[in-house]
């Protein structure tokens, strides 16, 4: 029978905190259910994030925005969709690594690290808009060349926001990272989890590109080549909703780890 260790208090409180994470993380129904919230964490990065690009169009595609009559409401509202957005980034993450962490503690902890990076630089790209719409408000409408300079810049910031976040670490985080640990684990099927593992790296290479100037951002070469990370994270996400992770994935890795722990009579 498993008795707490004799010892001091730090040493029993490991030893409870290591029974708690048995019988609550890796009991195949808290393991369902951590999945399946983290499917909706996933699905919400792409409800959350589409809507604010299209939000955010007359900030982005009108250069004489700051001085003209603006649509202040709406691009304030892609803002906070893109901070949700941020927010769901890093729940993807953090919700995932209790399973994560049974492959590669390491990897799993690269895989928070970046994205939280990524939503860092998100949020970096929501306060350069926002602060396109408070120099609007200060004009009143007024012209004045200085200010559509100023305005051009912190949109030409957002741009590059959106290249080095959900393009590189999305594609290195996403893709590379979490693909392997879904691919190695076996948690989501195994030709699934390979997209991400190849569609990642590819991303990043045309996000390379892209700041080399080999194409535009917004180009049908860079979208063709940024599809299969796409299509990771999006089926990534139904997945995990409607089926959670593989039960077989499950019950082998849960076995595998109570048959090393040791029994202590």
């Amino acid at each position: 029978m498993n008795r707490p260790p004799e010892g001091g208090d730090n040493a029993r409180s490991a030893w409870f905190s290591n029974r708690v994470e048995t019988t609550e993380s890796r009991t195949p129904e808290a393991a369902q259910r951590r999945a399946r919230i983290a499917g909706v964490w996933f699905i919400l990065t792409f409800v959350l994030s589409i809507p604010a690009v299209l939000l955010y169009d007359p900030v982005l595609n009108d250069a004489n925005y700051i001085v003209g009559a603006g649509a202040d409401t709406q691009v304030r509202f892609g803002a906070l969709l893109e901070i949700l957005t941020a927010v769901a980034n890093i729940a993807t993450a953090v919700v995932l690594f209790p399973l994560l962490k049974r492959q590669s503690e390491s990897i799993a902890l690269g895989y928070i690290g970046t994205r939280i990076l990524e939503s860092t630089v998100i949020v970096m790209g929501v306060v350069s808009v926002l602060a396109v719409v408070a120099l609007r408000q200060d004009l009143a409408g007024g012209d004045g060349a200085d200010a559509v300079l100023v305005g051009r810049s912190l949109v030409a910031l957002k741009d590059q926001t959106f290249l080095l976040g959900p393009a590189f670490c999305a594609g290195f985080g996403n893709g590379l990272l979490l693909g392997y640990l879904m691919y190695r684990s076996g948690l989501v099927p195994r030709p699934m989890a390979l997209i991400g593992v190849v569609g990642g790296p590819i991303a990043c290479a045309t996000a390379t590109a892209v700041l080399f100037g080999v194409y535009e951002q917004q180009s049908p070469v860079n979208f063709l080549f940024t599809a299969p990370e796409i299509v990771w994270e999006a089926s990534l996400g139904i997945w995990l909703v409607a089926k959670g992770v593989r039960p077989a994935s499950l019950v082998t890795e849960t076995a595998s780890k109570v048959s090393q722990e040791p029994d202590t009579a």
